[in-house]
């Protein structure tokens, strides 16, 4: 029986799969120089991947933190990519699956998130170190997509990967067993916008470079890929991915918690009272 997963596409930084697990089939394919960084954009195939529990089935307390993406606005059940991610999770062996934050939304039993509609980067960042989200649940997986509303809005787009460390770098601090999966924005059908989120997603891949070096826990997965949603079929809107679109999301959170857990980054989250391992028991 075997999971299928799309191709993951890691800016900035090779996937780093020293000795691939036999039931994990990779190819390794193009790799291309960002431009004028000198750096690398490796593309790798997953293939399909055998059910097997990612990190040894560790619980998993996954923040999704991020604007209204995160929040599953435009899905039909409001659940977004969180339900069938979670499905792929469990198929997997991987039981212990707790979405957290201070919100809920869609019609999920497990439907806690982080997710703001129309935040920007400084404002996902203040609604993340309130007293009732990271300090409270300390996740030890954090899903980020946030940035969509700066292009949107024309803020300070040029200092977009400033913003996203000064949140990342507090996340860690107020939950330090934390592995960020930071995604790329996705496409965005107004093209004067998606020229700032092509701006926004280069400071990205150069951030996780530059984290990576300091030895931060971070892995960068690429929305903005054909592996992503794609205009004219996935999207509800200019901005919003349809169901289909939000399934593509999902493929490609499971495919950067896989790369996550064979880097052996995930780690046992903190002991939090009344906080259930399993999100379905809350």
């Amino acid at each position: 029986m075997f999971l299928p997963i799309h191709n993951l596409i890691l800016g900035a930084f090779p996937l780093l799969l020293p000795s691939p697990r036999p039931s994990l089939t990779h190819h390794a394919a193009l790799a291309t120089p960002l431009a004028n960084q000198g750096v690398a954009v490796n593309h790798f195939n997953l293939g399909s991947r055998a059910v097997q529990p990612i990190a040894n089935a560790t619980p998993l307390r996954i923040m999704p933190l991020g604007a209204s993406i995160t929040y599953g606005q435009a899905s039909t059940d409001g659940n977004g990519y969180r339900n069938e991610l979670r499905n792929q999770l469990v198929a997997a062996g991987n039981t212990l699956v707790n979405f957290v934050g201070s919100r809920k939304a869609g019609i999920m039993r497990d439907n806690d998130v982080e997710g703001w509609p129309g935040a920007r980067i400084d404002e996902v960042h203040s609604r993340a170190v309130a007293a009732v989200s990271v300090p409270k649940y300390k996740p030890n997986v954090f899903l980020v997509n946030a940035g969509t509303n700066d292009a949107l809005q024309n803020k300070d787009v040029r200092t977009a990967a400033l913003r996203m460390e000064a949140m990342l770098k507090d996340c860690w601090t107020l939950s330090p067993r934390a592995v960020v999966i930071l995604s790329t924005l996705l496409l965005n059908k107004d093209p004067v916008v998606e020229r700032r989120v092509l701006d926004i997603n280069d400071q990205f891949r150069r951030l996780v470079k530059s984290l990576r070096d300091e030895g931060r826990r971070i892995v960068l997965v690429d929305m903005h890929s054909d592996q992503g949603p794609m205009e004219g079929v996935d999207f509800a809107d200019q901005t919003h991915p349809n169901d289909r679109g939000y399934k593509k999301m999902a493929n490609i959170w499971f495919a950067g918690l896989v790369a996550a857990g064979d880097e052996g980054w995930i780690q046992t989250p903190e002991a939090v009272a009344g906080l259930p391992d399993d999100g379905l028991r809350s």
